[in-house]
């Protein structure tokens, strides 16, 4: 920004002046620059999911409660840095009408995902040579960490749902390690649709996907909210403390009415494209709007099947399996306090 580049370019803020720190979007104008906004709002509902599948780890984590504590606080941050640091740098260092960026998000160019990186553009455009090799060198690690991530969570989920009786019961198959043989060979299946971005013409199919699984993601976040308002509702009814537990939310209930009216909102509007005069295509429309239309039909599919209720917020289950986990976490108390961590790392290794 300030000319230490090798182009001694100190270009600052140039690029929120021209060519401007909105893009025009379908419209033009104001109009036209909000709609911009909220097609980048549409992209980035997309890439920032995954901080609520760090809850799935605690069935495998020691001492849960203390250390899904802190990594759910490390969450705000890396939110901070990760997300919104990332936009503010991109928005700085590549113009939205830069001709490679423009020519990788039309189609026009067949570069790779890492060639099409903001970071690795900017680097090019300021004749910088050897980053450009180290930064796709790091997406490709943070891909294949992201791959992991979400095979593990998709893994557990289903072996979860089989358990609870929302899946086929084969996939309760595990081998002796205990990891959910039938769940983990479905859940690969998935990654070959990769192999669909070798051809220029099945980016049709890529948007659908994506757009398929951004309004799956949005109504998980609208269903977590809905959830959490039943769970204060009960901790209400039931003269539950809250503070008396692990991790204590602050702004409730307040908060979480805010996340449910935007995020409804955004999966509502997600697709208003579709229905601008001149825009209409009915295979856009069901890929913006099938998971909305289809999560009711399941959800009352079920109720009304499996002749299910609404628990009310004063018999709901606030305890479950409380005392169990509280018996092992102490034992994990009692083991941390005979060993350090680097024992306890050396035995393992020893052990193999």
């Amino acid at each position: 920004m300030v000319g230490g580049n090798p182009q001694h370019d100190a270009y600052g803020f140039r690029h929120w002046n021209n060519p401007g720190a909105f893009a025009e979007y379908i419209s033009t104008g104001s109009k036209g620059r909000w709609e911009g906004f909220l097609g980048a709002l549409w992209i980035a509902s997309f890439a920032i999911t995954g901080p609520e599948y760090v809850a799935m780890a605690s069935g495998e984590a020691k001492n849960p409660r203390k250390t899904l504590k802190t990594a759910f606080k490390w969450t705000y941050f890396r939110f901070f840095f990760f997300f919104v640091g990332t936009a503010l740098c991109t928005s700085i260092l590549v113009p939205y009408d830069d001709p490679i960026l423009k020519a990788v998000v039309t189609g026009e160019s067949d570069v790779g995902a890492a060639s099409a990186s903001p970071y690795i553009i900017a680097m090019q455009n300021m004749g910088i040579g050897i980053f450009p090799h180290i930064a796709t060198v790091l997406l490709v690690t943070t891909i294949f960490s992201a791959g992991n991530a979400y095979t593990y969570c998709a893994t557990r989920t289903l072996y979860s749902l089989s358990l609870d009786g929302q899946a086929p019961k084969f996939f309760q198959k595990t081998t002796k390690a205990g990891v959910p043989l039938y769940c983990l060979l479905l859940t690969m299946v998935f990654p070959l649709l990769s192999f669909l971005t070798v051809s220029n013409g099945t980016a049709t199919v890529i948007t659908w996907l994506v757009n398929l699984v951004t309004a799956a993601q949005v109504l998980d976040y609208v269903i977590i909210c809905i959830t959490y308002l039943r769970f204060y509702k009960a901790c209400k009814a039931q003269n539950l403390d809250r503070r008396s537990l692990p991790y204590y939310g602050w702004g409730q209930p307040y908060c979480a009415w805010v996340a449910l009216v935007f995020m409804t909102a955004l999966v509502c509007g997600y697709g208003y494209e579709v229905f601008l005069p001149g825009h209409w295509d009915l295979g856009s429309f069901f890929t913006y709007y099938t998971m909305l239309l289809l999560a009711p039909v399941l959800y009352i599919g079920w109720k009304v099947t499996k002749k299910t209720k609404i628990v009310k917020p004063e018999l709901a289950d606030l305890i479950w399996d409380a005392p169990i986990i509280d018996a092992l976490e102490a034992e994990t108390m009692d083991e941390e306090r005979k060993g350090s961590l680097w024992k306890d790392l050396r035995s393992r290794f020893q052990s193999r």
